[in-house]
């Protein structure tokens, strides 16, 4: 039995969760609404405020995906509830971010001003101009845009400047040695 796949999920009072045709699983609450298509080999029932998850066989590929269903069904709830957000920081001179209306203008050493347009559903949020902190309620998508911003600028291991995650420790190198 896979240990992640046979935990329960608590539904909080304040999501809702339906399970549609094609095992399509949608879950409602107060930040927004979220469909997540799940793997047919796995069936999943809803009673009063638990989810569980079952598979049908012991074969390999359908045990991989028990722990993948729930995962994914955990996350939208997760997300429709209390939403998800990335924290990156900026380092280096002169290297600052700021809003332009729901967009993001950061100024990172190259000739030009780099305006980033967020996607449906993401929301930027500035505290400090060396501080981005991008928030929405699907966790893939606040991942893979919080890894897009990075790579506009990302730390270079001498000074260290550069786009980074909070908390990312950087690997620095030593520069160039002097002739004795």
């Amino acid at each position: 039995m896979s240990r992640i796949g046979k935990k329960i999920i608590e539904i909080p009072k304040n999501a809702k969760v339906s399970i549609g045709a094609d095992h399509v699983m949608q879950a409602q609450g107060p930040k927004g609404k979220l469909q997540v298509a799940l793997p047919p080999e796995i069936s999943f029932s809803v009673e009063d405020t638990v989810l569980s998850f079952q598979r049908g066989s012991e074969e390999k590929h359908i045990r991989a995906k028990h722990g993948l269903a729930r995962a994914l069904a955990a996350s939208a709830i997760e997300g429709v509830t209390e939403g998800f957000s990335k924290t990156l920081q900026i380092e280096g001179v002169g290297y600052r971010s700021e809003l332009r209306g729901k967009k993001l203008l950061m100024f990172l050493g190259y000739s030009h001003p780099i305006l980033f347009i967020p996607p449906e559903g993401i929301s930027f949020e500035v505290p400090q101009p060396t501080v981005i902190k991008i928030s929405g309620i699907d966790k893939q998508l606040v991942g893979q845009i919080a890894a897009k911003v990075r790579k506009i600028r990302p730390p270079e291991p001498y000074k260290g400047k550069g786009i980074r995650y909070q908390g990312e420790q950087i690997r620095r190198k030593a520069g160039k040695s002097g002739a004795k």
